[in-house]
């Protein structure tokens, strides 16, 4: 059962560097999470629980 997992913290900070770089402000959690795909697997993992 091929599970999905978060991002490796090397991912988040080369996503963060990209940001700090392009000199705006982070981006609420919510966003970062939508950007990451974090909503993706957690809403992968919901699905698989209930079959």
């Amino acid at each position: 059962m091929d599970q999905a997992k978060q991002p490796s913290k090397e991912a988040v900070r080369h996503w963060m560097q990209t940001r700090v770089e392009e000199r705006r402000p982070p981006p609420d959690p919510q966003q970062i999470r939508r950007e990451l795909g974090w909503e993706l697997a957690r809403q992968e993992r919901r699905e698989t629980s209930y079959r």
